[in-house]
């Protein structure tokens, strides 16, 4: 919000009433006009910040803290119900990052939206549908529409092509469906999750697709961070974009892992130098739970489901 300067002389003594109504109505406009989890334009920068109050970190209870990965992209764009980094070279969202609550996932399911479009918001013009026809690959959510199926506007943005990458099929609904189903169950067992995912692009890509050259990956990461007490915790997952047969926990590695090999800092902001370090550097199993029923469902029926 920008705030009005006095000018030298300050304000005029016979207005004083007239001047902080101004002064009121500056702010109550500011207020409105701004959306509840964000205030930011929407404009080509390599970071921006999305801000959320959280009285557990950095001890700014009444203050914004920022999340958002640090990593050169061409456009950071900020929608009402996650942000994304795009990256022209690969016609992809080298991440996107939100947060995942218990309340959201309580809230009555809206039904999906499967009606993809252009992302209005990419100045230089996102991938479109029609890169993907013939090609053999899904059209991949980054954001999981399931994820954002508490209100209709929330769902129909992960269908925007900004938030869509092209995705082996027995990957997509195979071991990328169960880590997204198991992100939902643990967001729901602990309150509220952090999670930022995308494609690998610091390895070449399969092949391009489509008129737009779009980068098919040949790998995608996600990382979860759970900082609510009283077990602060973090994992990430590098996973390449083929069918699989191994448990997910054979591709579970530090957060600090995922930024060596995707050359994106995560969390940096979010929190304390000494808190990040502690969380990011390690890993524990034990801490998160996987899912044996899914796993078995993965291996006997989805990794199956072929066209």
């Amino acid at each position: 919000m920008n705030h009005a300067r006095q000018s030298k002389g300050g304000l005029p003594k016979i207005q004083p009433l007239l001047a902080l109504i101004a002064i009121v109505g500056v702010f109550v406009w500011g207020a409105m006009g701004l959306p509840s989890w964000l205030a930011i334009n929407d404009s080509p920068q390599v970071e921006a910040d999305i801000s959320f109050p959280d009285k557990e970190i950095k001890n700014h209870a009444e203050e914004e803290v920022f999340f958002l990965p640090k990593t050169v992209v061409d456009q950071v764009i900020h929608h009402k119900h996650y942000s994304l980094g795009y990256v022209e070279e690969h016609e992809v969202a080298a991440w996107v990052a939100y947060e995942l609550t218990r309340e959201q996932l309580k809230m009555e399911r809206v039904k999906r939206a499967d009606f993809f479009q252009p992302d209005s918001k990419v100045i230089t013009g996102s991938a479109q549908l029609s890169d993907y026809r013939g090609s053999g690959y899904d059209r991949g959510h980054l954001v999981p529409a399931a994820d954002r199926a508490f209100s209709t506007e929330a769902m129909e943005e992960t269908f925007l092509m900004s938030n869509i990458t092209p995705q082996v099929h027995t990957f997509n609904g195979g071991i990328w469906r169960e880590l997204e189903e198991l992100v939902r169950d643990w967001a729901y067992k602990y309150k509220k999750v952090y999670v930022v995912t995308g494609p690998v692009l610091t390895m070449s890509p399969v092949k391009r697709i489509g008129a737009n050259k779009v980068s098919v990956p040949a790998a995608f990461y996600k990382v979860i961070l759970d900082i609510s007490e009283p077990e602060l915790k973090g994992i990430g997952f590098i996973i390449p974009n083929e069918m699989s047969t191994q448990r997910l926990q054979q591709y579970a590695m530090s957060i600090d892992e995922v930024e060596k090999q995707t050359d994106i800092d995560f969390f940096a902001d979010l929190m304390d130098e000494v808190l990040e370090k502690t969380i990011e550097s390690k890993i524990d199993i034990s801490l998160w739970h996987f899912d044996e029923k899914k796993y078995e469902l993965r291996i006997n029926r989805w990794n199956n489901n072929t066209r």
